[in-house]
Parts: structure tokens; C-alpha cells; sequence
């Protein structure tokens, strides 16, 4: 059971704000800053190389922390500037040739999206995206049968869409990528922190994500989990530095046998302890607890926001997430999310361009976006509520 009590005592930005801005960056936890904080003091004494040595022990917890919370080794984690960045990585080590085939969905993230056209237009590859259900949600039996059809290099699916508040099955997906042998690729960056994540149950190659989201972590950290069949394979990033590879002659490198051979040796160590700190937080509290907290909350915020009349709730699937996007009759989700932060509400504006074959086919130009996380409270949705409906009627 959560103690909400004493996760708002360490959330002290709670008593001026109502923070649902989670899917974007979550309020960081007072141990995370003070961890973050004590590692920039002692930069500031010793020197930032002598700190970072000082302190190997502690950026250790980041890999092992991760490892624990995913059901995996910290072998197979690597440090990231970002989940973008994480996922640039990951593309870059599969060897595309023209004519392969990546097989996504209608919500894959929009960066995501722009990295396959990206491919497409170096490399000639195709880019294929398999159905939805009718109830929202990429169909598996429509994604099974064009990877039987057309045996795609990549099989690439966001777990929590950014925009549409739906979860897709990336377990069941797993299971048919690895029966057929082909590499998976799992976009996690807005479930890490929010629902269970457990890589072995996924059976993906490759899963993404940021610190700064449900995770309550630092912005500027992310992390690519790669799978023990990636590894051995010698899947690689393309390009690779004195850290995550060795330089044994003139004309011949070999890369780290572990994870760590996709990351950089330049990293901010103070954010990397940070990230550490804040998913031992979320192992702490468990994620049972927290995944029971986030049901209270978007059950009940989807409740309260269908009571308004002109409130249309856009979300879509069979199982939804603490990412809620609504748009209103006669008030643009930009000035909402206006009116609403001046009476210290924070919420997000998902432009069309962030979900454009989702969004086109809502008809929808643009959408409030509300993501509570477990230490948000009944009490502030119904704040929350009410602010609505005084701005709608006005």
C-alpha cells in the first residue's frame, strides 16, 4: 500500500502545484535532488574526474538498479543521453540493407517514426505498419501475419503511445517475434516507472526508455536494455568510443563485451547517480503499489472527465494508462493547458505532428494531455475537475 503521506513530504513542489505533466517530466523525489545536488558539490571540491572515481561505486547502482527493476542483469544495461538517443543507438547496430522491412504500428512515438523514414530514404527500406482493432490498439493477429508475409528485419512497437493513453500487448507481440527470429525492438519510455516492466516477459531485443518520466528520474538520462542474443551476435552501435570499445591496433577495434559497448564514456555523472536513486525509490515502494496507485487514479480521472459534457476523451484500447488526452468543445488543449497552469495545474498540449496518423484520423488538431503518476491524489483530480468545467463555461 502506498503512503501517500510521505511521498508528498518528499515531493515538497505539491503543496504550490498540481503537477499532471508525468508523461512529460515527473516531480523528482527530494532524495534523487540530493543526490544530484551532493555529486555537483563535490565536483565543485575535487574536480569532476576526481569525483567520477569517488563515486564508481555509486554510478554502478545505476546499472544494477535498472537490471533489478527490468528482471534483467546490469550486463545488458547501458547509460543513454536520452530514450531518443537510446533508440538511435539500437538502430544503428542492425545491419539494414535496401528492401528490408520494418514492421511498426499507427502509434509508434514520433521520433520513432521519423527514424524508420530516415532509414527508408538512406537505405531503401520499407516501412510497414500493421492494423489497429477496432477498439484501439495495433492488432497482433494482423502483425503476425505480415511477419509471417513479409519477414521484416525489425519488428519495432511502443509500449504506452505518448498520445493516445493505450497499452499495447508487447508481451504477446514478444512471443511471435521470437518464434520467427526477428529482432524486437520495445519503446518503453512512458511505461518504465508507471506499470511493471519485465524484459524477460516482453522477450524483446532491445527496450528503450528516459528516467525523466514515471521514473521521477533527472532529464538528460535514459537507458537501452540489450538483449543476451544482441550481445553475443555482436550487434554493435556504428559508431563507438574509447569507452565502449578498444582500440587494439592501428586498423582494428573490439567492442566491450557487455552493454557498455553502446554507450559514450562522457556522461553527467551526478544525473546518472540521480537516475540510480530514483528507481531504487520506485523498487522501494514496488511496483505492484505503484501500478495499483495509477489504476485509483486514471479510473478516476477518466470518470470525473466524463461527466463534463463538452469534454471528448480520445483515448482508445483494451488496456489504458495514466496518459488521459481530451479535447473540448470551444477551447483549444493550448489555451486549457494556459488557463489551467495559471491557477498551477500543469498539464501538456499533444500537438497533431506528435500523432499524426492517430490524430488525423480522430479529426483532432491537437489534445489536452493529463498523466497523474501514484503520488498525485484524488483530491487534486477533483481540483483539477472543477477548474475544467469553470474554464469551459466561460
Amino acid at each position: 500500500m502506498l503512503d501517500i503521506s510521505a511521498l508528498r513530504q518528499d515531493t515538497p513542489a505539491v503543496q504550490n502545484l498540481i503537477h499532471f505533466n508525468n508523461a512529460g517530466a515527473s516531480l523528482m523525489p527530494q532524495p534523487v535532488l540530493e543526490a544530484i545536488q551532493k555529486h555537483l558539490v563535490l565536483e565543485s571540491e575535487m574536480g569532476g574526474y576526481e569525483a567520477a572515481e569517488a563515486a564508481q561505486a555509486q554510478t554502478g547502482r545505476f546499472h544494477s538498479s535498472l537490471a533489478q527493476l527490468l528482471n534483467t542483469s546490469a550486463g545488458n544495461i547501458a547509460g543513454t543521453a536520452s530514450a531518443t538517443d537510446a533508440y538511435a543507438r539500437a538502430l544503428s547496430s542492425i545491419p539494414f540493407q535496401a528492401g528490408d522491412v520494418i514492421l511498426t504500428t499507427d502509434n509508434d512515438y514520433v521520433s520513432n517514426q521519423l527514424a524508420f523514414l530516415s532509414l527508408k530514404n538512406r537505405y531503401g527500406i520499407k516501412v510497414v505498419r500493421a492494423e489497429d482493432c477496432a477498439e484501439g490498439g495495433v492488432d497482433v493477429a494482423d502483425m503476425e501475419l505480415k511477419i509471417k508475409q513479409l519477414n521484416p528485419k525489425l519488428v519495432a512497437v511502443t509500449h504506452v503511445p505518448t498520445n493516445s493513453g493505450l497499452v499495447h500487448p508487447v508481451a504477446a507481440i514478444g512471443e511471435i517475434c521470437r518464434a520467427h527470429g526477428i529482432i524486437y525492438l520495445v519503446d518503453a519510455c512512458q511505461s518504465v516507472g508507471q506499470l511493471p516492466v519485465d524484459v524477460t516477459e516482453i522477450k524483446c531485443d532491445f527496450l528503450t526508455a528516459t528516467c525523466r518520466k514515471f521514473l521521477r528520474g533527472p532529464r538528460g538520462t535514459g537507458f537501452l536494455y540489450v538483449s543476451d542474443r544482441m550481445l553475443e551476435a555482436g550487434f554493435a552501435p556504428l559508431f563507438v568510443d574509447l569507452h565502449s570499445a578498444v582500440w587494439q591496433s592501428a586498423d582494428r577495434f573490439e567492442v566491450a563485451p557487455t552493454a557498455k559497448r553502446f554507450e559514450d564514456w562522457e556522461f553527467p555523472v551526478a544525473l546518472l547517480i540521480g537516475a540510480a536513486v530514483a528507481t531504487e525509490y520506485a523498487l522501494q515502494i514496488g511496483m505492484a503499489a505503484i501500478e495499483k496507485g495509477n489504476s485509483e487514479l486514471r479510473h478516476y480521472l477518466r470518470q470525473k472527465l466524463a461527466e463534463i459534457p463538452s469534454v471528448r476523451i480520445l483515448d482508445e484500447g483494451k488496456k489504458l494508462s495514466n496518459i488521459i488526452t481530451v479535447e473540448a468543445a470551444g477551447k483549444t488543449a493550448t489555451e486549457l493547458k494556459k488557463a489551467l497552469s495559471s491557477v498551477k495545474i500543469n498539464t501538456y498540449v499533444s500537438p497533431r505532428g506528435g500523432a499524426l496518423i492517430d490524430f488525423t484520423r480522430k479529426g483532432v488538431q491537437e489534445a489536452l494531455r493529463i498523466s497523474p503518476h501514484y503520488y498525485n491524489t484524488t483530491d487534486e483530480i477533483d481540483v483539477f475537475a472543477d477548474a475544467l468545467k469553470r474554464l469551459l463555461l466561460k
